[in-house]
């Protein structure tokens, strides 16, 4: 059952990918959508199984990999509570995904390559989440680079898109680097790659030191950092972020896969499955904690003046994505997992949902272009809605009842609460302050697509913010907007049951007092909640999601006019949010015109003047025109012959009488 989870995808990746010519558009969909809720389905029988029931850690060895000396490692699937968690959440939205991609994608004529990359993604991130080492963890994180580099530059013809699909990769391979590092610094130490005799001997190392880059260090510090950096890298923290929005040029379905269910999620999956290493490194954690929180606050406040519906969400992810590593950092491990278990399904159903409005507008991107569409598109409006209020965490505090992410979203604040010290408090208040943002921005969001008037045939604003669209097209007429197919919305529907219910459903799992049972020997659980809240802590994630929402309903309802006035200002702040703190601009000075600089002299003065140089244009140049010379001299001519050889006599007699100084 565990090989054909994770197989299946390959097989229908496989299909499409190579017959798909030969079988056919809709068979291609089919095979491949068939495949994936075949392994979503296996996928619940072995949560129910590991992760509900008895929790025994299943081992299924597959095939000898790599045997040399005593460097030993295996192809192996192994399945525990937090990966039967992460397969129902990477095949179930993976799943839907696909379902939801036949309607979406239906005008384009490459859907068995579109179909066959999906799967393949979505088997390169099993491969990571069932790997039982290092190594085939390494494996399936290259896998799912591949995967998003083929899906981000689908549309290969838009230069736009080729450009995004590289910068995901290289960004990529700055973090993969670290964490190539981490790895070859547990198999020195440690002497193998195994997840569980490397967390065995982990509390071995606490406190020793080893030699890195000349610098005596501490062990477990090191290792940690090193693997964080990976982790920062494919879950686009702050510093290696500057790939996710750009993401969003790929089809929107692969935005809803890569931010809700695979790819960025192994970071933080990586931190979790590695906690007992982590806690052996409180200086690791602290930087994690501080890098997490960072990030959530930074992202939440790049979308407050974003207009791209995709890229709204895109820095939301980014910013939940924060929470998550804050929570990590806290040792707070089973709340970060809880808060990705329940940001998989409001996530993928706002991302889905904002495609079903961007094809509902003939693929118009730009919300200043939108408005008014909740009676031309309502079951659309309906789900976004409930995403949002998801997203933001809505709910009663002291009844403890509310939507999916106000469970964990509350349950990651308070933990930072509880931690304390310097790390655990600067994580709160970031965090609290995100949360208002991320309200506001959502809200906006929803209100500019949905409420106010309809500005589909405005052309009044600023081309330089204008959003780019998966196709080129141009807004419609109002009436001209209409709901998406059945195909799309039946996956909607069920992200949206998961919105609803996943937080109230296995909080008691994941955060309650069944965390412990539930999680097992899969991850360290801290307890995290059980400390005493302040009513004010317990208050404070609501009063902030509330003033955002205010805030929006004010700027973009009642006082539409005061946004617009703003936006035309350009004011510092505005403009500093906009360009995302100027993090592009500032990556292209250091590194990418210094980067062109240098092959641009190494072009110029190194190849052109020195090789070059002395190449084909310097010596050889020279020795060429010394033989071209010398072929002058034969003639064929007899007297010119004659001639040389009586100069040459000349010259003989002469060296000879000066020889001798004209002795006899």
């Amino acid at each position: 059952m565990y090989a054909a989870i994770v197989f299946l995808p390959l097989l229908g990746s496989a299909i499409a990918g190579l017959f798909g010519r030969y079988i056919g558009t809709r068979p291609s969909e089919l095979v491949t959508t068939g495949f994936l809720f075949a392994s979503a389905a296996l996928s619940v029988v072995a949560f129910s199984t590991i992760a509900l029931g008895d929790g025994a850690t299943q081992i299924v060895n597959l095939l000898p990999w790599i045997h040399s000396g005593s460097f030993a490692v295996d192809w192996t699937i192994r399945v525990d509570t937090i990966t039967a968690v992460m397969l129902v959440v990477v095949t179930g939205v993976s799943s839907l995904v696909h379902l939801y991609s036949i309607g979406y994608m239906h005008e384009d004529p490459h859907r068995p390559r579109f179909f066959s990359y999906l799967s393949l993604f979505t088997f390169a991130m099993l491969m990571l989440v069932t790997s039982n080492n290092f190594l085939q963890l390494f494996f399936g994180w290259e896998g799912v680079g591949l995967a998003s580099y083929l899906l981000i530059g689908f549309w290969y013809t838009k230069p736009s898109a080729n450009a995004a699909a590289m910068k995901a990769f290289i960004v990529n391979r700055v973090g993969d680097f670290g964490f190539a590092l981490g790895i070859f610094g547990v198999w020195a130490v440690f002497h193998t790659l195994d997840f569980d005799a490397v967390f065995a001997a982990a509390p071995a190392m606490a406190g020793k030191s080893f030699i890195f880059a000349g610098h005596s260090v501490d062990i477990m510090t090191t290792l940690c950092l090193l693997l964080f950096v990976g982790a920062m890298g494919k879950s686009a923290q702050l510093g290696l972020h500057t790939w996710l929005p750009d993401a969003m040029e790929g089809p929107t379905p692969v935005s809803a896969l890569i931010h809700a269910a695979t790819m960025v999620t192994a970071g933080v999956f990586l931190v979790c499955r590695c906690s007992p290493m982590f806690q052996e490194a409180p200086v690791a954690l602290a930087f994690v904690t501080v890098v997490g929180a960072t990030t959530a606050f930074f992202a939440a406040s790049v979308g407050l003046f974003q207009y791209d519906i995709k890229r709204v969400i895109a820095y939301s992810t980014c910013s939940q994505l924060g929470y998550m590593f804050a929570a990590a950092g806290v040792a707070s491990y089973n709340a970060a997992m809880f808060h990705l278990f329940t940001h998989a399904f409001f996530k993928a159903l706002l991302f889905l949902s904002a495609g079903s409005v961007i094809h509902a507008v003939h693929h118009e991107q730009d919300m200043r272009r939108m408005g008014g569409l909740w009676k031309q598109i309502p079951f659309t409006w309906a789900m976004m809605l409930i995403g949002n209020l998801a997203l933001t965490g809505v709910g009663i505090p002291l009844l403890g009842i509310g939507l999916a992410g106000f469970y964990s979203k509350d349950a990651i604040i308070n933990d930072t609460f509880i931690a304390g010290g310097s790390a655990g408090n600067y994580a709160f208040w970031l965090l609290l302050i995100a949360a208002g943002m991320t309200s506001f921005y959502s809200w906006r969001q929803f209100l500019l697509t949905f409420h106010g008037r309809y500005r589909g045939l405005d052309h009044h604003h600023d081309h330089d913010h204008a959003a780019h669209d998966d196709h080129g097209h141009h807004a419609p007429k109002l009436e001209e907007v209409h709901e998406s197919p059945l195909v799309m919305l039946v996956p909607l529907a069920v992200l949206a049951l998961g919105a609803v219910f996943a937080g109230m459903a296995f909080s008691h799992f994941f955060v309650g007092e069944g965390a412990h049972e539930f999680w097992r020997a899969s991850l360290v659980v801290t307890g995290g909640e059980e400390g005493h809240l302040p009513l004010w802590v317990e208050l404070g994630p609501l009063v902030f999601t509330i003033g955002g929402f205010l805030i929006a309903y004010y700027y973009y309802i009642l006082h539409p006019e005061v946004a617009a006035a703003i936006q035309a200002r350009r004011g510092m702040l505005y403009l500093f949010l906009y360009n995302k703190w100027y993090f592009d601009e500032l990556y292209d000075f250091l590194f990418v015109r210094p980067a062109l600089w240098l092959g641009r002299f190494l072009w110029k003065r190194g190849d052109g003047t020195v090789i070059d140089g002395l190449g084909p244009n310097g010596v050889a140049a020279r020795v060429l025109d010394a033989a071209r010379g010398a072929v002058k001299l034969q003639t064929g001519y007899v007297y010119h012959y004659a001639l040389a050889m009586l100069l040459g006599v000349v010259a003989l007699a002469t060296w000879f009488m000066v020889l001798m100084g004209g002795k006899p």
